[in-house]
């Protein structure tokens, strides 16, 4: 970064500077600057290059990548958040700066909340005037993609896949060895995708950036849908619950969701988005989504196949490496629901065992768990489930002799429970499946009488 220095609150601009592929090493570079300075180039490596691209496959490649370039900026975009958005080469249209105006400004939401910022006025994405055709089929081959994050969704998924006779390879992005060890697991065939920041964004934070959450999903999203268009695949699976629509309730500020590129507001306008404008036959959808939490917890403890491999655990995954050795740490906030999550539909001495001990009976989590309830505190910034999930998993424990003795659930039920209504703390209500999702209508005949079995 020789003759240029980062200074957070003089920066005027963030430019989209270039993006590439280069289809003999499997490398693509998506370059982005502020102002004047040195180019930022973050690289994405597909493995088993080279690859032959040609036609209309070649062309849906390009715009595959021109959106993950956009999409994948939030990373760099946050250090500095700047006035002025640059897109430089051919300009993007309407519909592409809407959709990128909606990650940006929702998908920020927390980043925002946590430091005090307004990005309304800031965030305008550039664009032409001109419309843009529509993308057409490719004639994809049937095969999906399925993302796999290390814990019980992406599982649940892959198994009803897998009972669905659905051709899939699981799929991640980075160097975790949990992830790694949890899709080998499932005996699919795997692909891992490079991910390498431009290292000069550690730097930044290094003297004073903007820090924090970004909407990740969205990121992974973007990558997948490239790398199947690369593959010539025709679906994109993730495994984002109905749950992950809602967020926290702040005082004063109102609904911040930690997870909003895992909602159905993204997943919507992002499928909707490759469809009109990558490749009419690419199918983009969680598998999940008309689940709730609960109702997914029910469906992974039908099986003990992942016991001793699955973390959800957030403290194993950082951006800079992890620590694998426990994969519960049992103080998080994922730690305490994926537990109280799992316990109404999991024998009791496995769920103990699987976590190493009996969170429930803790008094020291009482905190934690009071989050998760929404009792004298909002829904932590995780992806949790709702409240009324938690409230509702709780009193059904509360009502079974091998728990209800447990500290936080005699707690529960003595202080907690008398100030709720009791219809609301029903659990079959939960378990109930939504008709709110985007997966192709025969995979979802056949789905639906999977998961109501």
């Amino acid at each position: 970064m020789t003759g240029w220095t980062f200074s957070r609150d003089k920066i005027a601009a963030f430019r989209f500077v270039r993006c590439d592929f280069d289809a003999a090493t499997g490398v693509a570079r998506l370059v982005y600057a502020f102002d004047d300075s040195p180019e930022l180039i973050e690289t994405v490596t597909l493995p088993g290059a080279p690859f032959a691209l040609d036609g209309e496959r070649a062309a849906a490649a390009r715009r595959a990548l021109r959106l993950l370039h956009l999409i994948a900026g939030v990373s760099y975009y946050k250090a500095a958040v700047p006035q002025e958005i640059r897109i430089e080469g051919d300009p993007i249209d309407a519909a592409t700066a809407a959709l990128m105006d909606s990650l940006y400004l929702n998908g920020l939401g927390e980043f925002a909340y946590r430091n005090g910022l307004h990005l309304h006025e800031r965030i305008r994405f550039p664009h032409d005037a001109s419309p843009t055709s529509e993308a057409p089929a490719l004639g994809l081959r049937e095969h999906a993609l399925v993302a796999i994050g290390g814990g019980k969704d992406s599982l649940v998924s892959i198994e009803a896949l897998r009972g669905a006779g659905i051709a899939q390879t699981v799929s991640w992005v980075g160097g975790s060895q949990l992830i790694k060890a949890c899709a080998e697991r499932t005996g699919l065939p795997t692909l891992n995708i490079g991910r390498a920041l431009a290292p000069e964004l550690f730097e930044f934070n290094r003297q004073g950036a903007w820090n924090g959450h970004i909407p990740v999903t969205a990121v992974n999203s973007a990558i997948l849908v490239f790398a199947a268009i690369v593959l010539g695949v025709d679906q994109v699976v993730f495994s984002n619950e109905r749950s992950a629509s809602y967020g926290s309730l702040i005082e004063g500020t109102g609904e911040v969701n930690h997870q909003w590129s895992k909602g159905w507001a993204f997943e919507q306008g992002f499928s909707e988005h490759v469809r009109a404008h990558v490749a009419a036959d690419l199918h983009y959808y969680s598998l999940l989504r008309p689940l709730s939490e609960l109702a997914v917890a029910r469906q992974f403890a039908r099986t003990d196949r992942y016991d001793a491999h699955f973390s959800s655990c957030n403290r194993n995954f950082h951006l800079l490496g992890e620590r694998p050795a426990n994969r519960w740490c049992g103080v998080c906030p994922k730690c305490h629901f994926v537990f109280l999550a799992l316990a109404p539909f999991m024998p009791k001495p496995r769920l103990v065992g699987i976590f190493g001990r009996n969170l429930l009976d803790d008094p020291a989590q009482q905190g934690g768990y009071d989050a998760l309830l929404e009792f004298q505190d909002h829904k932590p910034f995780e992806c949790v489930g709702e409240g009324r999930e938690s409230r509702a998993a709780m009193a059904a424990l509360a009502a079974r002799p091998e728990w209800r003795e447990d500290a936080l659930v005699e707690r529960f039920a003595r202080e907690i429970r008398p100030q709720l209504d009791a219809r609301d703390l029903e659990l079959p209500p939960m378990l109930e499946l939504d008709d709110e999702h985007r997966i192709p209508p025969a995979l979802w005949t056949t789905l639906r009488a999977h998961f109501v079995a």
